[in-house]
Formats: structure tokens, sequence, C-alpha cells
């Protein structure tokens, strides 16, 4: 059996999954890093993301890229995907969607460094890319977040 899952750490893993209707942060679960004295990236990618328009109700569709570099806690896979589907009938605009996520996994894991990224899909002939990043204030990944910011070319 998987030591997280003897820990008691996680609820969900394993179990049968309910899928929320709007937007729910309460969801997203955490681990234990193994590894708190690397510094290593952990990317996710979902290229199913979904919300709505918060004006015409109409559906955005995106691929969200999430990269961070942990710390103690590490945020678990299923339960990011049950909160990222959470969004599906939320109306928010793009650039609040991403900000949005990358807030609630900083307050869920205090990671050294985090990226989220939305690659929307055009609708009305544009399409729209939304970027933004944190790392821990006084120390090197702050100094990192400030050059991947101002390097940052999607």
């Amino acid at each position: 059996m998987d030591d997280r899952r003897q820990e008691g750490e996680l609820r969900l893993l394993g179990g049968s999954t309910v899928y929320r209707q709007d937007y729910a942060p309460e969801v997203l679960e955490t681990f234990t890093n193994k590894h708190q004295g690397n510094d290593y990236w952990v990317r996710f990618n979902c290229p199913e993301f979904t919300s709505l328009c918060p004006i015409t109700g109409q559906p955005d569709f995106a691929t969200i890229h999430i990269d961070y570099i942990p710390d103690v806690r590490m945020v678990e896979s299923k339960s990011l995907k049950l909160y990222l589907f959470s969004f599906r009938n939320h109306g928010a605009f793009h650039e609040d969607c991403v900000n949005m996520i990358m807030k609630d996994l900083i307050r869920l894991m205090d990671p050294k460094y985090i990226e989220v990224t939305g690659i929307f899909t055009p609708r009305g002939g544009i399409s729209i890319y939304p970027y933004c990043n944190y790392g821990r204030p006084n120390t090197k990944f702050e100094l990192l977040a400030e050059k991947r910011l101002f390097d940052h070319n999607p």
C-alpha cells in the first residue's frame, strides 16, 4: 500500500469520485514531499480545462500548465483534477482563472515557486494566454519569479 495512503493524508485517491458543479478549492489535498532537500520541478498539464465567460455564459476551453518547485507539501493529482473540473460551470475571465489557480495552490502547499499558464482556444478570432507566477519572498525563488516573468514569451 502507498505510504501516503497509510499516513492518512489522502481521502480522494482510490475512492468514488464526486464532481463538484462550481468552483471548489476545498477539494484540493496534499501529501508530504519525500525529497524536501532537493529543488526540482513538477509539471501538471490539463488539456481539457473549461470555464464559462462571466458575461455571455459561453464555454471557454484551455490547456492549463502548472509548474512548481515544492517544499514540504505537494498537491495530489486526483484532487487537482477535481479542482480544475470545478471551474467547468464557473464564470471567470481567463486571467482570473489562472490567478485563482495559482493563489489557491500557494495557500494549499506554500511552494518555493509556482507558475500557471492558460493556453485558451480562440473565441471571436482572439486567443488569450495568461501567465502568472510567484516565488517565495526573500529567497532565490523570488528572483526566479522576477526573471521568468520578465523573460516570459508564450
